[in-house]
C-alpha cells in the first residue's frame, strides 16, 4: 500500500478521534458509580477504527461497553488496572485489549508521542460473528466469553505483536478503509477484522501456551482440545506418528476415557458456555463446534445433560 494513502488515512483518523463521543456516563456497579464509555460509533457500525494519539496526559478509571483491541503504532503508554492495582507500560508494537466493561485509565508518558490504533467492536456483533471462530483457543475463548457471563469482568490481555505476523499490515488496511468509508465499508471491515483476531489467538497461543507434560497422553488432549471443531483420531495419529488403535488404548488407560468421549466432552463443555452466553442460535452454535448437521449436535446434547438446547436456554 502507498505510505502517502496510509498517512493520509492515520491523519484522518486521528482528527476523527476528538470529534467521537466520548462522554463519561455515570453507571451503578455493586453500589457504587463508576464512569463508563458507550459504544463511540454509529448504531449501523458494528466496528469502528480509531487512532489516538497523546502527548501526555492521563485518563480517568473508565468502563467500556464494546470490545477494544488496541495496538501501539508508535510510542509508549502505562495502563492502570483497577482489578489487579499495578500500572503496566504497553510498548510500540505489543497489543492491550479489554472486555466490555473492563477498567482501566489510560496514561501516556510526559513527552512521547503515541499512536494508538484502537478496533472496536459492539458486543453483540462479536459474539454472533467472531466469537465462534476462536472457540479453539480455550482461554482465549472464555477470556472473549466472560463478559457474557460476569458482566463487571477486569480481565485484559496484553502481549507483544510478532514482527513475521501480519496484524500491523491488517491494522493498516483496515485504517485506509475507515478513512475513506464507503457503503459497504462494514462488509469490507468483517474479513478484515476476523483475520485481524485470528491472528491474535495465534499469537495469543503461543504466549501463553501450556506445554503438557511429556506424557504422549496429555500431548494429545491437549490438542484435541485446542482443535476440538475439526480434529479426528485419524488426524492425531497422523500428528502424533502412532496408529489410531494405539492412540484409542493410550487413551483409555492413562485418561480413563476414549477419544470420542474426551471430544464430546470438549464439545459439551463449550455448547453450554454459548448457549448461556450469547444469543447465537442454535444452528449456528452447532457449526462451531463442528457438528456437520444440527440433528447431530441435538441428539448428542440431549444424551449428554438429558435435555435438549433450546429446553437448557429456556431454563437460564
Amino acid at each position: 500500500m502507498g505510505q502517502s494513502v496510509l498517512c493520509a488515512a492515520v491523519d484522518r483518523l486521528r482528527n476523527e478521534f476528538s470529534t467521537l463521543d466520548w462522554t463519561y456516563h455515570i453507571v451503578e456497579i455493586d453500589g457504587q458509580t463508576e464512569n463508563m464509555f458507550c459504544w463511540p460509533g454509529t448504531s449501523e457500525e458494528e466496528i469502528i477504527i480509531v487512532v489516538h494519539q497523546s502527548g501526555g496526559r492521563q485518563e480517568l478509571f473508565h468502563r467500556h461497553d464494546y470490545f477494544y483491541f488496541n495496538y501501539t503504532y508508535q510510542g509508549e503508554y502505562d495502563s492502570i488496572s483497577f482489578k489487579y492495582d499495578h500500572r503496566i507500560t504497553i510498548h510500540e508494537g505489543e497489543l492491550y485489549a479489554g472486555q466490555p466493561f473492563a477498567g482501566h485509565a489510560l496514561c501516556v508518558h510526559d513527552n512521547k508521542k503515541t499512536t494508538i490504533i484502537g478496533v472496536l467492536i459492539q458486543k453483540t456483533a462479536f459474539c454472533r460473528s467472531f466469537l465462534p471462530m476462536l472457540s479453539g483457543n480455550p482461554k482465549l475463548f472464555h477470556f472473549l466469553l466472560d463478559p457474557a457471563t460476569n458482566e463487571f469482568s477486569d480481565e485484559f490481555i496484553h502481549f507483544k505483536i510478532e514482527d513475521d505476523c501480519n496484524i500491523r499490515t491488517l491494522l493498516e488496511m483496515m485504517v485506509i478503509e475507515y478513512a475513506d468509508r464507503q457503503e459497504d465499508t462494514q462488509a469490507v471491515l468483517k474479513p478484515l477484522t476476523l483475520s485481524f483476531l485470528m491472528q491474535i489467538a495465534r499469537q495469543y497461543a503461543c504466549a501463553n501456551r501450556e506445554t503438557a507434560s511429556g506424557r504422549p497422553s496429555e500431548k494429545i488432549v491437549q490438542y484435541i482440545g485446542e482443535h476440538f471443531d475439526t480434529v479426528t483420531l485419524k488426524e492425531i495419529a497422523k500428528r502424533f506418528s502412532y496408529h489410531p488403535n494405539y492412540i484409542s488404548t493410550l487413551l483409555h488407560r492413562e485418561v480413563g476415557k476414549s477419544f470420542s468421549q474426551i471430544l464430546l466432552e470438549l464439545r459439551m463443555e463449550r455448547a453450554l458456555i454459548l448457549l448461556k452466553g450469547t444469543n447465537l442460535p442454535v444452528e449456528e452454535i452447532a457449526l462451531a463446534l463442528g457438528y456437520s448437521n444440527n440433528s447431530n449436535f441435538y441428539k448428542a446434547f440431549r444424551d449428554y445433560f438429558h435435555i435438549s438446547p433450546r429446553e437448557y436456554i429456556k431454563s437460564l
